[in-house]
């Protein structure tokens, strides 16, 4: 029989350590800053910055820019409000399974079908998107919940009474950015119908919020409200520097040239990522630019931009949205110069 400090040796050799067999500790989760607290942090700026700041909006150039500024958020805050609180009563609200009995079965005409059906039920981009995801994950055609995803935030209610506000006496801006959007909102359906792939798509798991529905309604309320509204404070105040501090000399053979016009606006409502309730006050302040350009702006940003292509991918996947964000784009260009011939 082996001496027991023997077997304790042949143990030692045969167990992992204990540093092996004890889970690593969890790094810290470093500690994100609150809205209150960067809030706090921006009235102390302002407060020790203020003598500078005075100085600084005494500019006639810095009065210029505050006054667009200003005039753009000014109109298009209320309709901000409104889409926000229609979002989410509808995410909140509205069971999936509704928008399952009304969307017909066969796909070819389930893309139509939910294209007006986007048209009618006010939507933000931000809130699509978990839409289309529950419409999937019910067993909805997924060429009929992307069709209803592109087309809710591009042509609800909210948005066409904006784009008249935004564009007053100009009611064929307002029937070129509807016909343009349901046209690429459908082309976009019926591709995915033709050459989608199963195994291009993640199916989004469901999220069922514990403290029921007006929690959920509340919820979505905040969050859509800080992110729309962010990303019109910054459409507002590109739009003002691109009036305001840009040469007039450098904008205007972009704005001249018919094609160089429509991509920059393009590339733009890309890149802000500004709400569809609000981006028809940003489109009209782009006085430069050719009415077509203004109208690809506006049909662009609802379809595809940096926070939708993100949400996509979080949502389907990567290999969904990257195939998804371009034919999106070139869709909603295309449609918008068709639109932008024949009615503008």
């Amino acid at each position: 029989m082996p001496h027991n400090g023997s077997v304790s040796a042949d143990l030692a050799d045969t167990e992992p350590p204990a540093a092996e067999t004890s889970a690593a500790p969890a790094p810290p989760r470093r500690r994100r800053l609150t809205s209150i607290e960067a809030l706090a942090l921006l009235l102390i700026f302002g407060l020790t910055a203020r003598p500078g700041l005075t100085e600084l909006f005494a500019a006639p150039v810095a009065q210029a820019w505050s006054a667009r500024f200003v005039a753009v958020c000014v109109q298009a805050f209320p309709f901000l409000v409104l889409g926000v609180v229609l979002s989410a009563a509808i995410s909140a609200f509205v069971p999936a399974g509704f928008f399952h009995k009304v969307v017909p079965k066969r796909t070819a005409l389930a893309v139509p079908v939910a294209a007006v059906g986007g048209a009618v039920l006010p939507a933000c981009e931000c809130a699509s998107v978990p839409v289309a995801g529950a419409l999937v994950r019910r067993g909805v055609a997924p060429a009929a919940a992307f069709t209803f995803m592109l087309a809710s935030p591009a042509i609800n209610p909210i948005v066409v009474v904006s784009t008249f506000v935004a564009f007053p006496g100009n009611p064929e801006m307002v029937a070129a950015r509807v016909a343009a959007s349901l046209v690429a909102a459908i082309s976009i359906g019926w591709l995915w119908a033709k050459l989608g792939k199963t195994e291009w798509l993640n199916l989004p798991k469901h999220h069922h919020h514990d403290d029921g529905k007006w929690a959920a309604f509340w919820s979505a309320i905040r969050h859509d409200f800080l992110h729309a509204g962010g990303y019109l404070v910054i459409g507002a105040a590109i739009a003002a520097s691109l009036n305001t501090l840009v040469p007039e000399t450098w904008l205007q053979p972009i704005a001249d040239n018919p094609v160089l016009g429509v991509l920059a606006l393009a590339v733009l409502a890309v890149l802000v990522s500004i709400c569809s309730e609000s981006d028809a006050f940003v489109a009209a302040s782009l006085t430069q630019f050719s009415p077509t350009a203004k109208l690809t702006f506006m049909v662009v940003g609802p379809f595809i931009d940096v926070k939708l292509a993100a949400m996509q991918a979080g949502t389907f996947g990567r290999g969904f949205a990257a195939r998804f964000a371009p034919a999106a784009f070139c869709a909603a260009v295309a449609a918008s110069v068709l639109m932008g011939v024949i009615l503008l």
